[in-house]
Protein backbone atom coordinates (compact mmCIF):
# COMPACT_ATOMS: atom_id res chain seq x y z
CA UNK A 1 0.00 0.00 0.00
CA UNK A 2 2.67 2.63 0.84
CA UNK A 3 5.63 0.96 -0.86
CA UNK A 4 4.83 1.78 -4.10
CA UNK A 5 4.83 5.27 -5.84
CA UNK A 6 3.33 7.27 -8.55
CA UNK A 7 2.24 5.37 -11.79
CA UNK A 8 3.88 2.27 -10.03
CA UNK A 9 0.70 1.65 -8.18
CA UNK A 10 -1.59 -1.11 -8.96
CA UNK A 11 -5.27 -0.64 -8.42
CA UNK A 12 -5.08 -3.01 -5.69
CA UNK A 13 -2.58 -1.00 -3.82
CA UNK A 14 -5.13 2.14 -4.28
CA UNK A 15 -7.86 0.42 -3.59
CA UNK A 16 -6.22 -1.23 -0.26
CA UNK A 17 -4.96 2.21 0.75
CA UNK A 18 -8.10 3.81 -0.23
CA UNK A 19 -10.55 1.81 1.90
CA UNK A 20 -8.42 1.89 5.34
CA UNK A 21 -7.47 5.37 5.15
CA UNK A 22 -11.23 6.55 4.02
CA UNK A 23 -12.61 4.59 6.80
CA UNK A 24 -10.33 6.15 9.53
CA UNK A 25 -11.08 9.63 7.53
CA UNK A 26 -14.81 8.62 8.45
CA UNK A 27 -14.81 7.83 11.75
CA UNK A 28 -12.43 10.65 12.75
CA UNK A 29 -15.04 13.21 11.02
CA UNK A 30 -18.45 11.60 12.96
CA UNK A 31 -16.26 11.04 16.27
CA UNK A 32 -15.10 14.83 16.02
CA UNK A 33 -18.77 15.97 15.09
CA UNK A 34 -20.59 14.42 18.32
CA UNK A 35 -17.16 15.22 20.41
CA UNK A 36 -16.39 18.90 19.10
CA UNK A 37 -19.81 19.71 16.97
CA UNK A 38 -16.79 20.41 14.18
CA UNK A 39 -15.87 18.42 11.36
CA UNK A 40 -12.57 17.93 10.87
CA UNK A 41 -11.40 15.76 7.87
CA UNK A 42 -12.38 18.32 5.27
CA UNK A 43 -11.87 22.65 5.55
CA UNK A 44 -15.05 22.95 3.12
CA UNK A 45 -17.44 24.28 5.32
CA UNK A 46 -14.58 25.96 7.89
CA UNK A 47 -13.82 28.19 4.85
CA UNK A 48 -17.50 28.94 4.90
CA UNK A 49 -17.75 29.60 8.97
CA UNK A 50 -14.44 31.96 7.91
CA UNK A 51 -15.62 34.14 5.52
CA UNK A 52 -19.10 34.50 7.87
CA UNK A 53 -16.96 35.44 10.47
CA UNK A 54 -15.13 37.77 7.90
CA UNK A 55 -18.38 40.01 6.83
CA UNK A 56 -19.31 40.14 10.97
CA UNK A 57 -15.92 41.85 11.93
CA UNK A 58 -15.24 38.73 14.42
CA UNK A 59 -11.90 38.47 14.44
CA UNK A 60 -11.15 36.29 17.26
CA UNK A 61 -12.74 33.72 15.43
CA UNK A 62 -11.53 34.26 12.11
CA UNK A 63 -7.72 33.65 13.45
CA UNK A 64 -8.95 30.46 14.65
CA UNK A 65 -11.12 29.16 12.03
CA UNK A 66 -8.09 30.39 9.65
CA UNK A 67 -5.36 28.80 11.68
CA UNK A 68 -7.79 25.57 11.45
CA UNK A 69 -7.64 25.78 7.59
CA UNK A 70 -3.79 26.49 7.97
CA UNK A 71 -3.17 23.07 10.05
CA UNK A 72 -4.87 21.18 6.82
CA UNK A 73 -2.84 23.07 4.60
CA UNK A 74 0.63 22.40 6.52
CA UNK A 75 -0.16 18.96 6.78
CA UNK A 76 -0.87 18.24 3.82
CA UNK A 77 2.88 20.52 2.63
CA UNK A 78 4.43 18.52 5.16
CA UNK A 79 3.46 15.11 4.05
CA UNK A 80 4.52 15.39 0.59
CA UNK A 81 7.85 17.26 1.87
CA UNK A 82 9.01 14.25 3.88
CA UNK A 83 7.64 11.98 0.50
CA UNK A 84 10.09 14.35 -2.18
CA UNK A 85 13.01 14.51 -0.01
CA UNK A 86 13.53 11.38 1.37
CA UNK A 87 11.88 8.91 -1.20
CA UNK A 88 14.76 8.09 -2.90
CA UNK A 89 16.21 7.18 0.70
CA UNK A 90 13.91 4.95 1.72
CA UNK A 91 9.62 4.75 0.32
CA UNK A 92 8.80 2.91 2.90
CA UNK A 93 10.07 5.67 5.38
CA UNK A 94 9.28 8.17 3.26
CA UNK A 95 5.67 7.05 3.16
CA UNK A 96 5.30 5.16 6.53
CA UNK A 97 6.21 8.71 8.77
CA UNK A 98 3.42 10.52 8.01
CA UNK A 99 0.98 8.29 8.83
CA UNK A 100 3.20 7.78 12.09
CA UNK A 101 2.65 11.86 12.89
CA UNK A 102 -1.36 10.96 12.12
CA UNK A 103 -1.07 8.15 15.10
CA UNK A 104 1.00 10.35 17.35
CA UNK A 105 -1.77 12.96 17.22
CA UNK A 106 -5.00 10.79 17.43
CA UNK A 107 -3.52 8.83 20.17
CA UNK A 108 -2.84 12.65 22.07
CA UNK A 109 -6.17 13.78 21.40
CA UNK A 110 -7.64 10.32 22.78
CA UNK A 111 -5.44 9.99 26.10
CA UNK A 112 -6.09 13.29 26.63
CA UNK A 113 -9.81 13.43 25.75
CA UNK A 114 -9.95 10.42 28.04
CA UNK A 115 -8.40 11.69 31.50
CA UNK A 116 -7.86 15.77 31.16
CA UNK A 117 -10.56 17.02 28.87
CA UNK A 118 -12.40 19.95 30.52
CA UNK A 119 -14.81 20.99 27.54
CA UNK A 120 -13.58 24.10 27.53
CA UNK A 121 -13.62 26.24 24.21
CA UNK A 122 -9.92 26.31 23.90
CA UNK A 123 -9.96 22.77 25.15
CA UNK A 124 -12.09 22.11 21.69
CA UNK A 125 -10.39 24.72 19.77
CA UNK A 126 -6.74 23.34 20.05
CA UNK A 127 -8.34 19.80 20.11
CA UNK A 128 -9.85 20.40 16.49
CA UNK A 129 -6.80 22.09 15.04
CA UNK A 130 -4.69 18.91 16.16
CA UNK A 131 -7.14 16.53 14.24
CA UNK A 132 -7.05 19.13 11.33
CA UNK A 133 -3.16 18.84 10.85
CA UNK A 134 -3.56 14.77 11.47
CA UNK A 135 -6.21 14.45 8.43
CA UNK A 136 -4.38 16.98 6.29
CA UNK A 137 -1.19 14.30 6.92
CA UNK A 138 -3.44 11.58 5.83
CA UNK A 139 -5.08 13.43 2.68
CA UNK A 140 -1.82 14.60 1.21
CA UNK A 141 0.24 10.96 1.42
CA UNK A 142 -2.78 9.15 -0.16
CA UNK A 143 -2.72 12.42 -2.82
CA UNK A 144 1.22 12.50 -3.43
CA UNK A 145 1.79 8.52 -3.63
CA UNK A 146 -0.83 7.86 -5.74
CA UNK A 147 -0.38 10.74 -8.32
CA UNK A 148 -3.47 12.19 -6.95
CA UNK A 149 -5.43 9.19 -7.52
CA UNK A 150 -6.62 8.47 -4.17
CA UNK A 151 -8.16 11.50 -1.68
CA UNK A 152 -9.81 9.51 1.47
CA UNK A 153 -10.78 12.38 3.98
CA UNK A 154 -13.65 14.14 1.68
CA UNK A 155 -16.12 13.09 -0.62
CA UNK A 156 -16.95 15.64 -2.64
CA UNK A 157 -14.59 15.16 -5.73
CA UNK A 158 -14.96 11.41 -5.30
CA UNK A 159 -18.83 11.77 -5.74
CA UNK A 160 -18.44 14.11 -8.65
CA UNK A 161 -15.47 11.94 -10.31
CA UNK A 162 -17.74 8.78 -9.91
CA UNK A 163 -21.01 10.55 -11.50
CA UNK A 164 -19.07 11.43 -14.40
CA UNK A 165 -18.08 8.07 -14.88
CA UNK A 166 -21.47 6.66 -14.23
CA UNK A 167 -22.74 8.88 -17.25
CA UNK A 168 -19.93 7.74 -19.43
CA UNK A 169 -20.81 4.01 -18.97
CA UNK A 170 -24.08 4.84 -20.27
CA UNK A 171 -22.09 4.44 -23.55
CA UNK A 172 -20.86 1.00 -24.69
CA UNK A 173 -17.69 2.11 -25.56
CA UNK A 174 -16.26 3.16 -22.19
CA UNK A 175 -17.79 0.31 -20.56
CA UNK A 176 -14.97 -1.66 -22.18
CA UNK A 177 -12.50 0.52 -20.81
CA UNK A 178 -10.81 -1.41 -17.88
CA UNK A 179 -9.09 2.00 -16.90
CA UNK A 180 -12.46 3.28 -16.27
CA UNK A 181 -13.91 0.94 -14.80
CA UNK A 182 -10.85 0.37 -12.44
CA UNK A 183 -11.45 3.75 -11.59
CA UNK A 184 -15.07 3.32 -10.60
CA UNK A 185 -14.22 0.67 -8.79
CA UNK A 186 -11.61 2.65 -6.11
CA UNK A 187 -14.09 5.50 -5.99
CA UNK A 188 -17.09 3.01 -4.95
CA UNK A 189 -14.98 1.45 -2.80
CA UNK A 190 -13.44 4.87 -0.89
CA UNK A 191 -16.97 5.93 -0.51
CA UNK A 192 -18.24 2.54 1.10
CA UNK A 193 -15.59 2.98 3.48
CA UNK A 194 -15.73 6.32 4.54
CA UNK A 195 -19.46 5.81 4.91
CA UNK A 196 -18.39 2.60 6.89
CA UNK A 197 -15.49 4.33 9.40
CA UNK A 198 -18.88 7.16 9.96
CA UNK A 199 -21.58 4.48 10.76
CA UNK A 200 -18.64 2.59 13.15
CA UNK A 201 -17.87 5.79 14.66
CA UNK A 202 -21.70 6.69 15.10
CA UNK A 203 -22.61 3.44 16.83
CA UNK A 204 -19.79 2.73 19.01
CA UNK A 205 -18.92 6.72 20.33
CA UNK A 206 -21.40 6.09 23.24
CA UNK A 207 -19.35 2.79 24.54
CA UNK A 208 -16.11 4.24 23.58
CA UNK A 209 -15.96 7.92 23.44
CA UNK A 210 -12.80 9.30 23.43
CA UNK A 211 -10.82 5.85 23.23
CA UNK A 212 -12.53 5.94 19.57
CA UNK A 213 -8.84 7.29 18.24
CA UNK A 214 -7.40 4.06 19.81
CA UNK A 215 -9.37 2.11 17.39
CA UNK A 216 -8.29 4.51 14.49
CA UNK A 217 -4.71 4.36 15.50
CA UNK A 218 -5.19 0.14 14.95
CA UNK A 219 -6.44 0.92 11.36
CA UNK A 220 -3.95 3.26 10.81
CA UNK A 221 -1.18 0.37 12.62
CA UNK A 222 -2.48 -1.80 9.77
CA UNK A 223 -1.35 0.18 6.94
CA UNK A 224 2.21 0.77 8.02
CA UNK A 225 2.09 -2.61 9.11
CA UNK A 226 0.90 -4.41 6.15
CA UNK A 227 3.89 -3.10 4.22
CA UNK A 228 6.55 -3.92 6.87
CA UNK A 229 5.62 -7.76 6.56
CA UNK A 230 5.26 -7.59 2.60
CA UNK A 231 8.96 -5.99 2.55
CA UNK A 232 10.33 -8.41 5.37
CA UNK A 233 8.78 -11.52 3.83
CA UNK A 234 10.48 -10.66 0.41
CA UNK A 235 14.05 -9.80 1.86
CA UNK A 236 13.42 -12.99 3.83
CA UNK A 237 12.88 -15.47 0.17
CA UNK A 238 15.68 -12.97 -1.51
CA UNK A 239 17.92 -14.32 0.79
CA UNK A 240 16.85 -17.81 0.71
CA UNK A 241 17.10 -17.65 -3.23
CA UNK A 242 20.49 -16.77 -2.81
CA UNK A 243 21.87 -18.86 -0.66
CA UNK A 244 19.82 -21.94 -3.01
CA UNK A 245 21.74 -20.44 -6.31
CA UNK A 246 25.05 -19.81 -4.83
CA UNK A 247 25.36 -22.25 -2.08
CA UNK A 248 26.18 -19.68 0.88
CA UNK A 249 24.52 -20.45 4.01
CA UNK A 250 22.78 -17.11 5.63
CA UNK A 251 20.32 -16.96 8.80
CA UNK A 252 17.33 -16.34 6.56
CA UNK A 253 17.36 -19.77 4.49
CA UNK A 254 18.44 -21.58 7.71
CA UNK A 255 15.29 -20.86 9.11
CA UNK A 256 13.57 -21.10 6.25
CA UNK A 257 14.71 -24.80 5.59
CA UNK A 258 13.69 -25.66 9.04
CA UNK A 259 9.95 -24.21 8.90
CA UNK A 260 9.73 -25.97 5.40
CA UNK A 261 11.75 -28.35 5.23
CA UNK A 262 14.59 -28.82 2.19
CA UNK A 263 12.70 -29.54 -1.26
CA UNK A 264 13.62 -33.31 -2.30
CA UNK A 265 14.98 -33.97 -5.72
CA UNK A 266 14.87 -37.56 -7.51
CA UNK A 267 17.98 -36.72 -9.70
CA UNK A 268 20.41 -34.46 -9.93
CA UNK A 269 19.62 -31.87 -13.07
CA UNK A 270 22.45 -31.64 -15.64
CA UNK A 271 23.26 -28.40 -17.40
CA UNK A 272 22.51 -28.71 -21.38
CA UNK A 273 27.10 -28.96 -22.55
CA UNK A 274 27.02 -31.00 -19.63
CA UNK A 275 26.22 -33.79 -21.76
Amino acid sequence: MLRNYSNSRTLGDNIRLGTLTAFTAGTINIASLLIFLSFTSNVTGHYAILAAEISKGNWTQVGVVGGWIFLFFFGSFLSNFIVINFNKKSKYFAHSMPIVLEIICLLFVGVYGQFYYQKTLEETEYLVALMLFATGLQNGLTASISNFSVKTTHLTGTTTDLGILVSMFTQKKYRRNGELIGRAKLLMSIMLAYVMGAVFSGLTYYYLEFRVFYVISICLLIVIGYDAYKIHIRHFNTKYRYNRIYRKPNIFAYLYEKIHGIPKREKKRKLVFED
